[in-house]
């Protein structure tokens, strides 16, 4: 719709897409920071979850550039092959995956051996405390970002005179024309699966929705990969790339569920039901024990 640079200062361009990444990302985080805030996460856990979750997100975006490389190197044998395209799912291989490795590797390795103060785990939540909510940020970044796509023309279906059609910057076409706006389309379900995600979190305290969201938006890629008209190079013989990584993420999807059941569940920590950790909320408390200690021993004075 807009490929073209929004403004541009001296030789850095600024471009529809990469600032609806930008809001989405900032946006993904300013929900983070409110949920640890509302759900009584510690300082401490805070800190370490947001700073881990920026490491991965640096990460994702590079695994991101990495998978397509490799697609279209293997789709392109022998030719000069761009590195700086990106596809999400690589992406969030690579973010959850580094999220997960680093810190589990801390929290069961690093934590337990240091003598160093600020490296030891006074976390007052654990991962699985977390995970319920974190697949709803990252939806609302991808949501974002699918949006950005709407603006770069990329991601899009094929050519059609259907009423759904949208006029835009088709870049596998070169041009502007009318094709099926599948990166719009799937802007709307993110942010539909986002609603219904933070719906079933705070209204009825579901903690499955990591398995809501890898089963969900797996089979909604896969299916929504028949549709799409842009190639983004081969894998495996009958399947897409991202087709390949959503029977993956499904199958993880309905074991998660299982792993909740016997073993995430009994991890869990519970911040929202331990005594609040604000230091205005708990000093707050403290005065109004005191008052009532107060006043018993004037009640048994007298």
């Amino acid at each position: 719709m807009y490929p073209d640079p929004l403004f541009s200062i001296g030789n850095v361009h600024v471009y529809a897409y990469g600032l609806c990444m930008a809001v989405g990302i900032i946006l993904c985080f300013v929900f983070l920071l409110w949920t640890f805030s509302y759900k009584n996460f510690n300082e401490e856990c805070t800190d370490k979850m947001l700073l881990l979750g920026i490491v991965a997100t640096g990460i994702g975006i590079l695994f991101a550039m990495i998978f397509q490389y490799i697609y279209d190197v293997i789709a392109n044998p022998g030719e000069d092959v761009q590195f700086g395209n990106m596809t999400f799912l690589g992406g969030l291989i690579g973010g959850v995956g580094s999220y997960l490795i680093v810190y589990n590797t801390y929290v069961y390795a690093i934590a337990p051996r240091t003598k160093i103060k600020w490296l030891q785990n006074n976390m007052n939540a654990s991962l699985t405390d977390a995970l319920p909510f974190i697949p709803i940020a990252i939806v609302i970044a991808h949501a974002f970002g699918r949006l950005g796509c709407t603006f770069a023309g990329c991601c899009h279906g094929p050519e059609t005179d259907a009423w759904y059609g949208l006029y835009m910057y088709a870049r596998s076409y070169g041009e502007y024309t009318t094709v099926i706006p599948t990166q719009l389309f799937e802007c709307i379900f993110l942010f539909v699966l986002a609603a219904v995600m933070a719906l079933l979190y705070f209204k009825f305290r579901f903690n499955c929705n990591f398995g809501v969201y890898c089963i969900a938006y797996g089979v909604w890629r896969f299916l929504i990969e028949f549709v799409r008209d842009d190639d983004r190079g081969g894998f495996i013989p009958g399947l897409t790339p991202s087709q390949f990584w959503c029977i993956i993420m499904v199958a993880l999807g309905i074991g998660y569920f299982f792993l909740y059941k016997y073993v995430f569940k009994k991890m869990m920590k519970h911040p929202e039901l331990q005594p609040p950790v604000n230091p205005k909320k708990a000093a707050k408390s403290a005065v109004g024990a005191d008052d009532e200690n107060a006043a018993e021993e004037k009640s048994e004075e007298e």
